[in-house]
């Protein structure tokens, strides 16, 4: 008998095993960005340019690896989205904690994404506008003044960062070639990320450990993330996928307090429970109809 379950258990290992180590991945970009910028090891332009390109290379690589071409995925809307989602990233960790930034990118990129299902015909059970008004609830917990409170601009810059990336995810979710799109969003935006920091060439500054925690960030947290992420969701339902990534901000925090030395404080824990559970039970009740968006 086990032998009979073993092969049907191989695919549901396979898909927990990718599923993990893209949220761990997803996790590290949040990490390795403050760990640079907190130690000033490079500035925010520099590091965004470089996330940018050396994912555009990496992309561009595995693409050439399957033989396809990516010239025909061009979207320039969705180039924009994703390189002010890297920028205001960049910056946003200049002053952010990362398990709080990356609750706030988190609670916004999902806020995103259910406002837009709201305005294309998406309804809530009772406990989905329930959840709703919990999450927000926890956001304004967590932004509140106070002793605790993030950096202002930092948190303003992050929830830009969110919307963008939200606004990035809806666009590619009518892809017939997710992985595709993404390489070709990564290719179209690297210049953008370049030019970024041709403007701020007066504040740029690196040294070798900056560069290298950029390109970690962009080779293999970004480009390789997002090809085992493509991966594992051949595995899961659009629902199943919407709550692995409620893991990515506990994450983030847990590896803040233990690489970085940084406070899990009470605001923030009453905040994650808040915007993660909130948002898990939206998801878990949703009265959708056939014309609405699906993840």
């Amino acid at each position: 008998m086990l032998r009979r379950a073993a092969p049907e258990l191989r695919p549901a290992f396979a898909a927990a095993g990718l599923t993990a180590v893209a949220m761990l991945a997803f996790a590290a970009n949040s990490l390795l960005c403050r760990l640079a910028l907190q130690q000033d090891r490079i500035d925010p332009a520099s590091f965004g340019a470089v996330r940018l390109v050396a994912g555009a290379l990496v992309l561009a690589a595995v693409m050439r690896l399957r033989h396809q071409a990516v010239a025909g995925n061009a979207d320039w809307r969705a180039a924009v989205q994703l390189f002010a989602y890297v920028a205001l990233f960049s910056f946003a960790y200049v002053s952010l904690p990362a398990g709080t930034g990356a609750l706030i990118l988190f609670g916004a990129v999902q806020l995103t994404m259910l406002g837009a299902g709201l305005l294309a015909g998406e309804r809530f059970a009772p406990l989905g506008w329930l959840g709703l008004a919990v999450s927000v609830a926890g956001l304004a917990v967590l932004l509140l003044p106070g002793a605790a409170a993030p950096s202002p601009a930092g948190a303003v810059l992050m929830a830009g960062a969110g919307m963008a990336w939200g606004g990035y995810s809806l666009r590619g979710r009518g892809a017939k070639d997710p992985l595709a799109a993404t390489a070709a969003s990564f290719i179209r935006a690297a210049p953008l990320g370049v030019l970024l920091a041709l403007l701020f060439a007066a504040r740029a500054h690196a040294d070798a450990r900056g560069v290298g925690l950029a390109l970690a960030s962009g080779a293999l947290t970004s480009g390789l993330g997002y090809v085992v992420w493509y991966a594992a969701l051949r595995h899961l339902t659009s629902l199943r996928a919407a709550v692995v990534q409620l893991s990515v901000p506990p994450i983030a925090a847990l590896g803040g307090v233990v690489l970085l030395d940084e406070a899990f404080t009470l605001r923030l824990g009453v905040a994650a429970l808040a915007i993660l559970g909130g948002i898990g039970l939206v998801l878990g009740n949703f009265r959708r109809r056939p014309s609405s968006f699906s993840s």
